[in-house]
């Protein structure tokens, strides 16, 4: 198609399209958005058999992009977005995930987001198995990948409003060959707004136009700020148009009805069983918040508590009602787990769209449980707060997470009116917390002080207000510079290391154990806490390597999982893991046993690490927590569980508390949870093959096939 008016012409690079063989097009696509350049660059046998795809990909063409120098806004960092070989089939639920990697402006290591929406797969169907994205524009630019007409064109943005909900409806509408729905849904956008222009917590919006509501949806890619980094690099969007439909030939499969076979086994258990498991068709991952607030795992209160009287106003009965469309509601072709709902015809009360009518996607129990966090039980705020991360693009997770420090900073006296410009940020204010967000957004006020991130809050909090830097460090909670995601830790140790262990930061989309650990005590030792944090790692860094989303693996298990395996085993859901061999081996051809896929994220996984630790990172003291992640910092806080922490140190420290204060309860038992970490330290690393320190060993690295000349030499000195 022609270019549409009012786009101006910066480069353009003609392409032969490739079409995708088992999984692969054999090419990836680079651009350089500050000199115009514009390549192919071809995908080596190696990049397939070591970093397979998705994250894989991206890691790899970062670390050839970068040096240890390189920090996130330098013009030399990428973000590179990739698939992976099973993205975008259709024969499988939760297939259509992209996976995108960079240098992170909150931590300054790498981070890596796995998010839906078309963006990925149809960039493949393009002709491409990644895109990675240099350099600095001098205005605002947009990418645009044209399979129809089988050129990348480097576009001058003529539209001033950035934010999502706004620029990608206009950019689908401009790229599309018609305002018929067939044309509408065959353009994708990614995208971030002006509160990624403002802070370090952009993430990135994937949209996919919905063809029941005329509209556009949102998928993030959430975490580490790479919303931020594309709108360092002033650009505005990348768009992908592939007009020719969606089916699983265009992933050029090796056995099309294996993946078939594979497909019905999954959506028969899905169709049959999800309403009586976790009911994700309904009200998707909101499920679990009345689930976390019963087991006193609920976020209240900056992690202060587990649990609260007013939680069912923002649980899942109440989206249940909210949402709207009903099923299906998923995020990509094929996905009957359908589990991506949303809110239409939701009326903003604040901010520069005030009176508007918006499409609001989910809330997601992480936006419902930051709520949470920052004391607020209104289903009216979840919805506002929402809508605005979005559209804005500041990720959930880190506003709610960093306004509950802020909240609980000023309730302690760290912060008053004075400090904040007026905003009155106690606890459960709606109204400051939604201003606050705002001034996020437009780089002013002490929301320009919030949207740097916890880490760096802290460090401003100390030279300009003289705060105490210890009681910083202990309710902060952040590890690594990222945010934590909304789960309260206390009571979980292997929970403790799934979140302090993992190589981008404190997310739990890598190991998610409360459960296993704390509920159903299936982890009694410390050999069996670092097994499983070498297992479930390696387990769900597969799907990021693949273009996979994790919810189909455990969020629905067959009828008598849970009798035909027990413990840790039955955690492993064995008939889904064979399932998940059967796709890759129907894709690419090549067989695999389920250690087969251990390994082939074991070499990911471990190269990560190095790459952190090349770029100043990596090391065991980056991989402390705050302690009010592993236990109480405050009196109140210990009273409010006084039965339970004074039986664990009677029943685990050997220490009777009777007669004790509060305060000399909390230092003992303190004093051994943070002992208690540095074994499970110790005991992670051995199972990995890291050192005391937590770098891989060369032995590990040669065991791996990663031990390239530049790899070793970074490990080698931490030896």
């Amino acid at each position: 198609m022609a270019v549409p008016q009012g786009y101006r012409v910066i480069a353009e690079k003609s392409y032969e399209r490739a079409s995708a063989h088992r999984g692969y097009t054999g090419k990836t696509l680079y651009v350089n958005v500050g000199t115009g350049a514009i390549e192919e660059r071809p995908v080596t046998q190696q990049m397939k058999d070591v970093f397979i795809g998705g994250r894989g990909f991206g890691l790899w063409r970062l670390w050839n992009a970068v040096d240890a120098s390189t920090t996130w806004d330098d013009p030399k960092n990428e973000i590179v977005i990739s698939s992976g070989p099973i993205g975008g089939i259709t024969q499988y639920a939760g297939t259509g995930k992209s996976l995108v990697v960079s240098l992170s402006p909150t931590t300054g290591c790498v981070i890596d987001c796995n998010v839906g929406g078309y963006f990925g797969p149809y960039l493949k169907f393009a002709g491409w198995d990644a895109i990675e994205v240099q350099g600095k524009a001098k205005k605002d630019v947009i990418v645009v990948v044209d399979e129809a007409d089988g050129v990348v064109r480097l576009l001058e943005c003529p539209h001033k409003d950035v934010n999502t909900h706004v620029l990608a409806d206009r950019l689908t509408r401009d790229f599309a060959d018609s305002d018929a729905p067939k044309d509408l849904i065959a353009v994708a956008t990614v995208s971030a707004g002006a509160g990624a222009e403002h802070t370090r917590l952009g993430c990135l919006n994937f949209s996919l136009y919905d063809m029941r509501r005329k509209g556009l949806r949102l998928k993030q890619a959430g975490r580490g700020g790479i919303g931020t980094v594309l709108r360092d690099k002033r650009v505005a969007a990348l768009v992908v148009k592939h007009p020719g439909g969606v089916s699983t030939e265009l992933n050029g499969p090796a056995d099309i009805e294996r993946l078939r076979k594979a497909g019905t086994r999954i959506t028969k258990e899905i169709l049959a069983l999800d309403a009586k498991q976790n009911d994700m068709r309904s009200v998707g991952t909101s499920n679990i918040v009345e689930v976390m607030n019963e087991f006193d795992l609920l976020p209240v209160e900056n992690y202060r508590f587990g649990s609260h009287p007013e939680a069912d106003a923002i649980s899942s009965p109440v989206w249940r009602t909210r949402f709207t469309q009903g099923l299906p509601d998923g995020c990509w072709f094929g996905c009957t787990m359908a589990c991506a709902h949303a809110v239409d015809g939701f009326t903003l009360k604040t901010g520069p769209y005030k009176g508007d009518k918006v499409t609001v996607d989910g809330p997601e129990y992480e936006t419902a449980a930051g709520s949470a966090n920052m004391g607020i039980f209104e289903a009216d705020f979840v919805l506002e707060y929402n809508f605005y991360c979005d559209t804005y693009v500041n990720e959930t997770i880190s506003f709610a997470t960093g306004t509950a420090f802020v909240m609980e900073c000023y309730e302690a006296g760290v912060l008053d009116k004075k400090k904040t410009g007026g905003l009155d940020l106690r606890f459960g204010n709606a109204q400051a917390a939604l201003e606050l967000l705002h001034q996020m957004a437009r780089g002013e006020g002490f929301g320009s002080i919030a949207g740097q991130g916890i880490r760096r809050m802290k460090d401003h909090f100390v030279k300009a207000y003289g705060a105490n830097r210890a009681f910083l460090d202990d309710i902060g909670m952040e590890c690594k510079g990222l945010e934590y995601s909304e789960y309260v830790t206390k009571e979980s140790l292997a929970m403790q290391g799934g979140y302090g262990l993992a190589n981008k930061g404190p997310q739990h989309d890598e190991a998610w154990l409360i459960f296993m650990d704390m509920v159903n005590k299936q982890l009694p030792t410390f050999a069996d806490k670092a097994e499983a944090l070498h297992y479930f790692p390696m387990w769900r860094t597969w799907f990021g390597l693949m273009g996979l989303c994790k919810l189909p693996w455990n969020d629905i298990e067959p009828a008598d999982n849970r009798t035909k395996y027990k413990g840790i085993e039955a955690a492993k859901v064995p008939e889904h893991v064979e399932n998940y061999a059967n796709l890759f081996a129907g894709v690419t051809g090549i067989e695999v046993t389920p250690s087969d896929i251990i390994r082939q994220s074991e070499r990911v996984y471990n190269f990560q690490r190095v790459f952190n630790v090349r770029m100043g990172f990596g090391t065991r003291k980056h991989d402390a927590i705050p302690y009010r992640s592993a236990g109480p910092v405050t009196v109140t806080e210990y009273e409010s569980r006084a039965d339970r922490y004074d039986a664990v140190l009677r029943d685990a420290v050997g220490v009777d508390p009777t007669g004790m204060t509060t305060e000399e309860k909390v230092k003992a038992l303190r004093s051994y949870r943070e002992v208690q970490y540095e074994k499970l330290i110790d005991a992670v690393y051995a199972r990995r093959g890291w050192t005391k320190d937590g770098v891989p060993t060369l032995a590990k690295l040669k065991e791996l096939g990663i031990d390239f000349p530049d790899v070793v030499g970074v490990v080698r000195e931490h030896q």
